[in-house]
């Protein structure tokens, strides 16, 4: 495929994109132990709250995944039980850090025959649909709101795409996809690209 980059700005989701098809893609959520997540919130919230508020953004983010199928990976046995109440199946992924985890998740597919992975965060309080992520050929790319991270990103899993997850991994997930010469799409959404790290980010915005 020849490639080249498509920048968008705006929601671009319609109900059509989430209609199943033969060969829809599936949906991978990193998720921490939910103890250890969102340590950057201690200033504004509790552990018990902190914990509370990474369990309530995950399911958000897996019911957004409806009606694709979702792979957790992990290595925390409470968010392996979470995972199961809600209907995603589980990776287990000891010690990989995150880019081994989803590196792991995404080969698993692979082997297992499924052409399209959508790796989604699990901090993302306003997405709704996930779907339409993967609706197109080539590579999605949904950057957090100061295009600095990845928030989303819809990848082949045959193409021996590099996951770079951390600081500057936008323009260094684009670059990987540039390098293998595959379409870019990148979607500037504002309820994908809203996630939640810092205490100013629990101040949601309205999205109509």
């Amino acid at each position: 495929m020849a490639g080249g980059i498509i920048d968008v700005s705006g929601f671009v989701h319609s109900p059509a994109m989430d209609a199943p098809h033969a060969d829809d893609p599936t949906v991978v959520i990193p998720v921490k132990d939910f103890t250890r997540a969102k340590l950057r919130l201690a200033p504004e919230l509790a552990p018990a709250e902190r914990e509370a508020l990474a369990k309530r953004m995950a399911t958000t983010v897996v019911e957004a995944a409806d009606p694709l199928p979702v792979v957790i990976v992990c290595d925390s046995n409470p968010v392996r039980s979470w995972a199961e109440s809600v209907g995603a199946r589980v990776i287990w992924t000891p010690g990989l850090g995150l880019n081994g985890a989803v590196q792991a998740g995404v080969e698993q597919l692979r082997s297992e025959g499924v052409a399209t992975a959508i790796v989604a965060h699990s901090d993302l309080p306003l997405a709704r649909s996930l779907a339409w992520v993967g609706a197109t050929e080539g590579v999605t790319l949904v950057p957090d709101r100061v295009r600095d991270g990845t928030n989303v990103l819809a990848v082949p899993t045959a193409i021996g795409f590099r996951f770079a997850y951390g600081a500057g991994s936008f323009a260094a997930h684009r670059a990987e996809a540039t390098q293998l010469g595959q379409q870019v799409r990148i979607i500037n959404d504002p309820r994908l690209s809203w996630d939640v790290d810092r205490p100013a980010d629990l101040a949601l915005p309205t999205c109509s």
